[in-house]
């Protein structure tokens, strides 16, 4: 989940300016902005959008814009809304999703316990090594 510079606060691939004057709806062009980045792995699973108000203001869009995209991408499976805890990016299949799900109660488990994410890795890496094939 990388974050750069570009738009302030948002994922590099949502730094894309968003033509206003185009024919095409800015909701049209910020879904085609999101889908390029999940499909190119820019994206991957996992990987949280920003909040709606938020990425509409570093988009100068209106909110209501950004949650249509968001929201017409969650009706086909790209994006995943997990209540507070934001949106993100859907795993693409059943065994991806509690996969997915899985690794973030880790996560929150992790970080419940004070792990640095160093620490967490290094325990899930050896969980893994133990019980899975190579």
């Amino acid at each position: 989940m990388s974050e750069s510079s570009g738009t302030a606060g948002a994922p590099s691939f949502l730094s894309a300016p968003v033509d206003t004057s185009a024919t095409t709806p800015p909701f049209e062009q910020l879904k085609a902005h999101i889908l390029a980045a999940v499909s190119t792995g820019d994206a991957p699973v996992g990987t949280r959008l920003p909040p709606v108000r938020a990425l509409a203001d570093s988009l100068g869009l209106a909110p209501n814009t950004i949650a249509r995209a968001y929201r017409e991408l969650e009706q086909v499976g790209v994006l995943e809304t997990r209540g507070r805890a934001g949106t993100f990016v859907a795993a693409a299949d059943a065994t991806q999703r509690e996969a997915a799900t899985a690794a973030a109660a880790f996560a929150d488990r992790a970080a419940d316990l004070g792990l640095t994410a160093d620490e967490a890795l290094t325990l899930a890496r050896a969980a893994l090594e133990s019980r899975l094939r190579p």
